[in-house]
């Protein structure tokens, strides 16, 4: 079962409400922060079908429905493409990226209007055994909310991503003796540790996943102020 955060509903329902709906080809020409205001599923063109898969999201960002009741609501769609069984991924991808997405971006903004009173922000990732390696290297870390790093690090940072942001006071950072980063680990090599295991694995580069490498709600404010 599919459980995720409430989302603060008011600045998730305008974001979704801001999105454009595209076809595959459209959605794959834009820049990653232009993607940020569309909508689009991999192998569903434009029209009802789209259409049917937009409005179930919706009704879960605005109503609270959950994913059974998405799967259901586009059943058809779904099963048409043969997503179901082993595939059924796809349906549990497409909802929970674009609700956790709604969430950071609702959240984001959220954070933004405290920043004066909270104006550090803290990377929390789940840290169990589905939790990517570079994820993971980024629990804990805290940097000022305007640093650069929330640029790219911002989730969600791929798909199905379950990573939240916390936001700290300076009373938080003195009286618990927490350490403020100033230096942005983009970009560096990391030796991760299996979780399960504890053997080393394969060294790989900091990075969020493809696509992922921008703040969606950045973008979403950029746009709201620019109108």
């Amino acid at each position: 079962m599919i459980s995720l955060k409430p989302l603060p509903m008011l600045d998730a329902i305008a974001f979704w409400r801001d999105k454009l709906k595209m076809s595959p080809g459209e959605f794959a020409r834009l820049t990653d922060e232009a993607k940020t205001l569309a909508f689009s599923v991999t192998q569903i063109a434009k029209g009802d079908e789209l259409d049917t898969v937009f409005a179930a999201l919706q009704r879960a960002i605005e109503e609270g429905t959950t994913f059974e009741d998405f799967r259901k609501s586009a059943a058809d769609i779904f099963e048409r493409r043969g997503w179901t069984g082993p595939a059924a991924w796809r349906v549990d991808t497409i909802f929970r990226t674009n609700i956790q997405t709604a969430y950071s971006v609702g959240r984001y903004k959220e954070m933004q209007q405290v920043k004066q009173d909270r104006p550090y922000w803290q990377y929390s990732a789940v840290n169990d055994s589905r939790t990517r390696p570079t994820h993971w290297a980024m629990n804990g870390k805290i940097y000022p909310a305007d640093h650069p790093f929330w640029d790219t690090w911002y989730p969600p940072n791929g798909y199905n991503c379950r990573c939240g942001v916390i936001t700290l006071s300076q009373d938080d950072i003195v009286s618990e003796g927490l350490t403020v980063e100033t230096q942005d680990p983009t970009g560096g090599l990391i030796e991760p540790v299996d979780p399960v295991t504890g053997n080393k694995m394969p060294a790989r580069l900091l990075m969020p996943d493809q696509g992922f490498e921008h703040n969606p709600g950045k973008d979403w404010l950029s746009f709201l102020q620019n109108q």
